[in-house]
């Protein structure tokens, strides 16, 4: 049988172990609710901040209290907190349930309820719900129950007591210490290194404690280097280079002939290299001279013709 609870009302837990499950409704604009639980001693304090089981310690070091995490269901959003009550220690008398919603008021969270189910075995109906209703609508924080010993056993109070100043206002009040005046690291100025603290870790190293022996550090030196030569590129296979490549001083030099043969003014026309005079047909690379010009002599006639000559006689 389920129990539908209103506020102020208890019920007993037959129940060894429960299931706390937080439900509220998703929609836009809907801040994101925390659960989270306090195991308070008998006068109503925790003992230590390891008593303190939230989003960010989701687990008791006894292990019988922890936090199942978020999901999203058919009817909402839920975030669930488990107690093994039966192994709870008997120095704990109270476990708290509280609902947060960083700093966010809870009049924009609609259909906030707390359920109550027995998690020693099969899931079924919830032994209890409770609707919570914020009185002001101001509350960040909100105590929507709690579990506590009564002899032997357990039972389930529904609350609805707000915090207008948060979960740390609401740890406060249970002896939990919040420290939130961290001193934000110094900025180093531009073109300076920072330097860690002694025993602070940076990335996986860590620096070492004030007083340790460390490497010796070896001054900088600073060696000049010569100044940069120009580099004269060697022409390939006896070809001239190019200009570009040239070196200043024999920017006006005269350009290398292929091979080492010697050339003239001109290079065309030229056979395989060699030189060749300005006019004239070369024959195959060597130079010709000009063929003097043969005049015939009107006196000349041929010697007498020797018997071989002659011809016979019939």
């Amino acid at each position: 049988m389920t129990h539908a609870m209103l506020k102020g009302s208890n019920v007993p837990l037959e129940a060894t172990a429960v299931r706390a499950v937080l439900r509220w409704a998703a929609g836009q604009d809907v801040p994101e609710v925390d659960a989270s639980a306090l195991l308070l001693g008998l006068d109503g304090r925790v003992r230590s901040d390891e008593d303190f089981v939230f989003y960010n310690q989701p687990r008791h070091p006894s292990g019988k209290v922890r936090l199942l995490g978020k999901k999203r269901e058919a009817d909402g959003l839920t975030d669930t907190i488990q107690a093994d009550l039966a192994g709870v220690e008997p120095a704990v008398g109270r476990i708290v349930l509280v609902a947060s919603a960083d700093d966010v008021a809870f009049d924009r969270v609609s259909a906030l309820r707390i359920l109550l189910y027995d998690a020693s075995g099969a899931e079924g109906e919830p032994l209890a719900y409770f609707d919570i209703k914020p009185e002001t609508g101001a509350e960040t924080a909100l105590i929507c129950g709690e579990l506590y010993r009564r002899g032997d056993g357990w039972k389930f109070r529904a609350l609805g007591e707000g915090y207008s100043n948060g979960l740390k206002g609401l740890a406060n009040d249970f002896g939990i210490s919040v420290d939130d005046s961290e001193t934000p690291a110094a900025v180093p100025a531009e073109g300076t290194a920072s330097v860690p603290a002694a025993g602070t870790t940076v990335g996986t190293a860590s620096a070492p404690a004030a007083g340790t022996a460390s490497a010796p550090a070896f001054p900088e030196v600073s060696v000049p280097l010569p100044p940069e030569q120009p580099v004269t590129r060697q022409p390939a296979y006896g070809y001239p280079p190019e200009p570009s490549q040239q070196p200043v001083a024999a920017a006006t030099a005269a350009t290398q002939p292929a091979y080492g043969y010697p050339q003239g003014t001109s290079q065309q026309g030229s056979g395989y290299g060699y030189p060749q005079p300005p006019t004239g047909q070369s024959g195959y690379g060597y130079p010709q001279t000009a063929a003097p010009v043969q005049v015939q002599d009107p006196n000349f006639a041929l010697p007498p013709q020797g018997p071989q000559f002659i011809g016979r006689q019939a």
